[in-house]
């Protein structure tokens, strides 16, 4: 059975970042990795960010109509959407293990997704948060 993997927005955004060089070379490869595997998982707010990224703050932004275009292409991966619980959840997690709330955010979304894997550069890597394994693929 193949793990879900759920991806955090700065994974996805060195993936399709120009500018990003080493980080693009390493996040286009997992992200190639997790298509092949079909084991991705993502959430709303994730795409959101990518979307807002890509298209105004990285060094080279992507037009409007290619973001969209980028963001059509991940509905094939599971996604779930942002709920006022979700929120909550996301709000207990930052005070529980002492994250920023939008890591909070990533961490409730991955719970909600059933997740066993997500892969960040910003949640602290180990088995730390309601049993979710957090990878950077960056270290």
């Amino acid at each position: 059975m193949t793990e879900k993997v759920f991806v955090d927005t700065s994974v996805l955004v060195y993936a399709h970042d120009l500018d990003a060089e080493e980080k693009r070379a390493i996040a286009e490869h997992v992200v190639r990795q997790i298509w092949v595997d079909r084991s991705g998982v993502l959430s709303s707010h994730v795409l959101y960010e990518l979307y807002l990224k890509i298209t105004t703050a990285i060094a080279s932004p992507v037009a409007a109509h290619e973001a969209r275009d980028l963001i059509n292409a991940y509905r094939v991966w599971p996604v779930v959407t942002i709920e006022l619980k979700d929120i909550l959840a996301a709000s207990s997690f930052s005070e529980r293990y002492h994250l920023s709330f939008r890591d909070g955010m990533i961490a409730a979304a991955a719970l909600k997704a059933r997740a066993d894997i997500v892969l960040s550069e910003a949640l602290p890597a180990g088995d730390g948060i309601s049993g979710l394994e957090v990878r950077n693929p960056f270290a």
